[in-house]
């Protein structure tokens, strides 16, 4: 008798829950179908996968190496079932986004508002992140277009955009009265407020880190806060902070040479072999190097379907 990808499901969600009454918990059977079914896979392999020792489950040298071949049929064959619902359910009812935080709203929203004349009743759910925390999104399935600037070995993005950090203070920060040219010397003595990655296997802040004293936070409108209140330096996005800089909220630090630094943001299609229409017109309009505007009029403009909510 030949095995099933089922009973490859059941060892693989023993092996990553840690038993079988986990397992059971995780993919909505009772833990006698699992047991029964990993016990079955391998009386018919002829091979022990698991070692039980109380209430967990440790793969044995031989499971390790079969689960490694199981797991790429598995994908595969989720990769099938991901193309058969995008040719027989049409366009998607859902769209998940996620864009690390540095991306312009301004510019996402435009392509929002521009996606939705055509696509009017797509949701959207759109998440934001740090660094490396889209990458966790794209690992745990949680995601179908990514706007990233760490880009996974094994996948391909679009370059989309380049964000400028500019290195600001407010106006009255003692680096902005040295009477002189700022140099990275000069910084180690001041505050800086970095953003802390939101990946949960990665713990990297944002930012030059030679600072003495260092505040972390989770979100650039933090940073901005900050700054503007004269409590630390840090480098900020220009789209961030371009209108507190015109308005005298806040000041470039005066450094002796060119501090601004930058990063590539790219774009991810999460499956990118079951795109959907929706999906793929917004990956499009993402991606695109033509520059439009929203309507400035609210009435003139659809509503965004945003977060599972009706028009």
């Amino acid at each position: 008798m030949k095995t099933t990808l089922e009973q490859w499901r059941m060892f693989r969600a023993v092996v990553e829950h840690g038993g079988y009454a986990q397992a059971a918990d995780a993919i909505y059977k009772s833990q006698s179908t699992i047991s029964y079914g990993v016990h079955k896979l391998q009386e018919q392999l002829g091979v022990q996968l698991l070692e039980v020792e109380g209430r967990k489950a440790f793969l044995t040298p031989e499971g390790k190496t079969l689960l490694m071949r199981a797991e790429r049929l598995l994908d595969q064959a989720e990769s099938i079932d991901r193309v058969a619902a995008s040719l027989s359910g049409g366009t998607e009812s859902l769209l998940r986004v996620a864009r690390d935080m540095v991306y312009p709203c301004e510019q996402l929203f435009c392509a929002l508002e521009k996606f939705s004349r055509s696509y009017p009743h797509t949701r959207i759910e759109l998440e934001e992140f740090v660094l490396s925390g889209g990458n966790d999104l794209l690992d745990a399935d949680k995601v179908d277009l990514l706007i990233t600037a760490q880009v996974p070995t094994d996948r391909q993005g679009q370059h989309i955009y380049r964000c400028e950090f500019i290195p600001v203070t407010s106006v009255n920060h003692p680096l902005q009265t040295l009477n002189r040219r700022v140099s990275y010397d000069d910084l180690i003595e001041h505050r800086q407020v970095v953003l802390r990655d939101s990946g949960k296997k990665r713990n990297v802040d944002s930012g030059w880190l030679g600072a003495n004293q260092r505040w972390t936070v989770t979100h650039v409108s933090t940073s901005v806060n900050i700054v503007k209140r004269g409590l630390a330096f840090a480098w900020l996005p220009s789209h961030w902070v371009e209108q507190d800089i015109a308005a005298g909220n806040l000041a470039v630090i005066p450094f002796e040479e060119e501090a601004t630094r930058y990063a590539d943001l790219y774009l991810i299609k999460a499956h990118p072999d079951s795109v959907g229409p929706a999906a793929q017109a917004l990956y499009e309009l993402l991606s695109s190097k033509e520059e439009f505007s929203c309507p400035n009029d609210a009435n003139t403009a659809k509503p965004l379907v945003m977060d599972g909510s009706a028009e």
